[in-house]
């Protein structure tokens, strides 16, 4: 099998569902910043401070991420009828590891900069993307239909890896990097 098809090469993709839209539609735009997100998922997951339900949970947000995007890319309701379900219950599921994670962290006292080890960086690196996800998804939602779990979900999903970012300082025995607003 190909993997290129050049049906791209005029600067447009297909959707599922039928119909071709330019390659920086807001929807292609929402999906593909999720895609990118995903991947830094991985570089995150391939971190080896990381233990070994951290990494099970990992893989499960990268099939999240892939079932939003499948949903963010259909545009056809006969193709719809074939996507996973969204996650409905990784929500609480998020809250409740964010709440045990952070249960043995010394309290926030102040501002956190990313760095100091580089599975902390990864960390970040994933909210901020996360954070750029929720925003062009959000944006989609102003002028087309977007199922209301996704944003919420993001939301949430950023705060689960600043506190991923807490908890590998930890892990590591890193020192966290507090920003000193006097420089």
């Amino acid at each position: 099998m190909q993997i290129y098809t050049r049906t791209g090469d005029d600067g447009t993709t297909g959707l599922f569902g039928g119909g071709r839209v330019r390659k920086d539609a807001l929807r292609i735009e929402a999906y593909g910043t999720l895609d990118e997100l995903n991947a830094f998922v991985g570089a995150l997951a391939d971190q080896p401070v990381l233990p070994p339900e951290d990494l099970a949970f990992l893989r499960q947000i990268q099939a999240d991420l892939f079932a939003m995007g499948s949903h963010l890319a259909t545009t056809g309701d006969e193709m719809r009828q074939h996507l996973p379900p969204l996650p409905t219950d990784r929500i609480a599921a998020m809250e409740t590891w964010m709440d045990e994670a952070t249960a043995p962290l010394p309290p926030l006292t102040a501002f956190i900069l990313p760095g100091g080890h580089p599975a902390v960086s990864a960390a970040h690196l994933c909210r901020v993307i996360c954070r750029r996800a929720e925003r062009r998804i959000v944006a989609l939602a102003e002028v087309e239909p977007v199922d209301a779990l996704i944003p919420r979900y993001l939301n949430r999903l950023s705060d689960v890896f600043f506190t991923w970012a807490r908890r590998i300082s930890e892990l590591a025995e890193a020192d966290e990097i507090t920003w000193n607003p006097k420089g």
